[in-house]
């Protein structure tokens, strides 16, 4: 019963912004770390950010400084904010929950950074 869903993707120029959101229905939030991930095409996926139920935060290297991960425990949802996006960002993002082992994964959502 467990849902995973993103939303807040599109087409942004460089040096843009957009706000990802990850919100989760048959599970609550606040008892769980929390990741995003993203897949560009052709290429692996990557942790990009990570937030744990007490508010700690991790960013990969090429994102930090760009990047917000944060939680709105009351709405059961997690957001990647994404300042000064680069082409280099272009790819499917997904926020992810591990849960006794198992990881379950939104649908994703697009983010384009281009001209």
């Amino acid at each position: 019963q467990v849902q995973v869903v993103e939303s807040g993707g599109g087409l942004v120029q460089p040096g843009g912004s957009l706000r990802l959101s990850c919100a989760a229905s048959g599970i609550m939030f606040s008892f769980y770390d929390i990741d995003w991930y993203r897949q560009a095409s052709g290429l692996q996926r990557e942790l990009v950010a990570t937030i744990t139920r007490g508010g700690l935060t991790n960013y990969a290297e090429s994102v930090k400084g760009r990047f917000t991960i944060s939680r709105e425990n009351a709405k059961n949802s997690v957001y990647l904010q994404m300042n000064s996006l680069k082409p280099e960002d272009t790819a499917d993002y997904y926020c992810n929950v591990n849960v006794g082992g198992y990881d379950y994964w939104g649908q994703g959502t697009q983010v384009t950074v281009s001209s």
